[in-house]
C-alpha cells in the first residue's frame, strides 16, 4: 500500500529553498511507481501483487499527495482491487505569507483527504495538521482527521490520527530510506466498526544511486504492514483480521 508520506517535507533541501521564492502553483513535484508482492494477508486473498502510482507536489498554497493501488489476487476468484487517496493540505505559512513556526512546529495546516476504490470505501476526511522539524528526519507530520463516509454502507465515521515520517541514512555511495505512516482510527461513531491501527513503514535501499549515480532513484526493499482489526472488523478466533505481512518492494521515481 502507498503511504501518505510524501508531503512538502519530502522535497530535497534545495527544492524547498527554491519553492520558498516560487509563486507558481506547482513549486516542485515527484511521480513514482512501486511494485509490491506479499503473502499471508487477512480478510482479503492471502497472496497479492500491487502496483502503486504516486504523485506528490509542493504547491503555492500547501501540498498534495495522491496514490492509486491496483491489486491482483492470483489463484482467487475475487476481482482485482482498486484503492486510492487524494490528500491536499492548506498551509498557513504559504497562504498568509507569515511564519507561524513555534518551537519544533514549522507550519500549521488544514488537511483534507478523499478515499475511494472498490467497495463502499468512499470517505471524506478533514482536520488540523502540523509539520515538525525534528533532527535526523527529512520530515515528520501529524494529521488529525474526522472521517465521514460518503455512502450508506460506509460506517467508518470517526476520528483518525495519521503521523507520517521519513529518515534518510547515507550508506557508502548511496542511501537507505526509512519512511511510512500510521493510520490510527481511535474513536468511531458506529459500534459495528472497530477502532483499528495500521502501521505501514518501508525500508529501502537506493540501488539506482549506487549503480547509476546521484540522480537515479531506483529503490529496493521491504514494506511491513501491521493492521489490527483490519477494515474495522474485530479480530476473533473465528475470523482473524489482524494483518502482519512483510512484502517485497521495488520503487522507481521518475
Amino acid at each position: 500500500m502507498a503511504s501518505p508520506l510524501c508531503f512538502a517535507g519530502d522535497a530535497a533541501p534545495e527544492m524547498k529553498a527554491e519553492a520558498s521564492a516560487d509563486s507558481s502553483l506547482i513549486q516542485w513535484q515527484d511521480f513514482s511507481l512501486s511494485y509490491l508482492y506479499g503473502d499471508n494477508f487477512k480478510v482479503d486473498p492471502e497472496e497479492q501483487h500491487t502496483l502503486t502510482f504516486e504523485y506528490v507536489a509542493g504547491l503555492s498554497f500547501g501540498d498534495v499527495f495522491t496514490f492509486l493501488d491496483l491489486t491482483y489476487f492470483p489463484g482467487s476468484d475475487e476481482s482485482d482491487g482498486l484503492y486510492g487517496e487524494v490528500t491536499p493540505r492548506f498551509s498557513y505559512n504559504k497562504i498568509f505569507g507569515d511564519d507561524l513556526s513555534v518551537g519544533p512546529v514549522s507550519d500549521f495546516l488544514l488537511a483534507t483527504s478523499l478515499e475511494y476504490g472498490s467497495g463502499p470505501v468512499e470517505t471524506f476526511l478533514a482536520g488540523p495538521a502540523i509539520d515538525l522539524d525534528i533532527p535526523g528526519f527529512d520530515f515528520f507530520q501529524l494529521n488529525l482527521f474526522y472521517r465521514a463516509g460518503l455512502n450508506s454502507d460506509n460506517i467508518s465515521d470517526g476520528w483518525q490520527l495519521t503521523p507520517t515520517w521519513s529518515v534518510t541514512v547515507p550508506v557508502g555511495s548511496s542511501e537507505i530510506v526509512f519512511d511510512g505512516f500510521i493510520d490510527w482510527v481511535f474513536a468511531t461513531d458506529d459500534s459495528n466498526y472497530e477502532q483499528n491501527l495500521h502501521f505501514n513503514p518501508q525500508l529501502k535501499y537506493n540501488l539506482g544511486k549506487a549503480i547509476m549515480g546521484e540522480d537515479a532513484k531506483l529503490f529496493v526493499g521491504v514494506e511491513y504492514s501491521y493492521w489490527s482489526n483490519k477494515y474495522g472488523i474485530k479480530d476473533s478466533s473465528d475470523f482473524r483480521t489482524d494483518d502482519s505481512v512483510v512484502s517485497f518492494l521495488l520503487k522507481y521515481h521518475f
